[in-house]
């Protein structure tokens, strides 16, 4: 199989079903934010990370992927069955932000991102998600988007911020908190 294709050397991609659109089409800025936000999570799911750690990576990595491909999907023009995404895949990240979080100690202001390089890598995540969650509810104002993929963009944002406070206190960084100068 070859890679490249030149198919897109005009500056345009195809989407699940044939349509072909500009490589800015906000539907490919959407997925493509998601991409990037996966493979960011490669990063730091390749960290000296705890192997729990690691295979929840491995799953949400896999529903990111699927919510790429129903990003790119146009349901109208496709015949392809796609996997989906469901509130048990929701309730399986708040299930993992609750055990972590009862583990931590609480907060009273907000933690500034930092301390050491997996903590640091799991604030990056968290704001690339975020982006991704941007980009995809500015695309829900043009076209229909399924509203369980940001709802789990929501919930992997604050999955993300918790798995950094968690690998903090795993690693004995301390965390450094806001102080306003005022």
């Amino acid at each position: 199989m070859k890679i490249y294709t030149k198919t897109g050397d005009d500056g345009k991609t195809s989407l699940i079903g044939g349509e072909r659109v500009q490589k800015n089409h906000p539907r490919i800025e959407a997925y493509g934010t998601v991409d990037e936000l996966n493979s960011f999570i490669g990063i730091l799911r390749a960290q000296e990370i705890d192997a729990h750690s690691k295979d929840f990576l491995i799953n949400i990595q896999n529903n990111l992927f699927t919510i790429c491909s129903l990003l790119a999907a146009d349901s109208e023009k496709t015949e392809k069955k796609l996997p989906q995404i469901n509130q048990e895949d929701v309730s399986s990240l708040e299930k993992e932000i609750d055990e972590m979080n009862d583990k931590l100690p609480e907060i009273h202001s907000f933690v500034l991102p930092g301390g050491n390089q997996v903590v640091s890598y799991s604030h990056i995540a968290r704001t690339i998600c975020r982006r991704a969650e941007r980009t995809i509810i500015k695309l829900s104002e043009e076209m229909p988007v399924n509203n369980i993929i940001i709802k789990y963009l929501n919930r992997l944002s604050d999955f993300l911020f918790v798995l950094a406070r968690k690998f903090a206190n795993d690693l004995n960084v301390d965390e450094a908190f806001y102080k306003s100068n005022r």
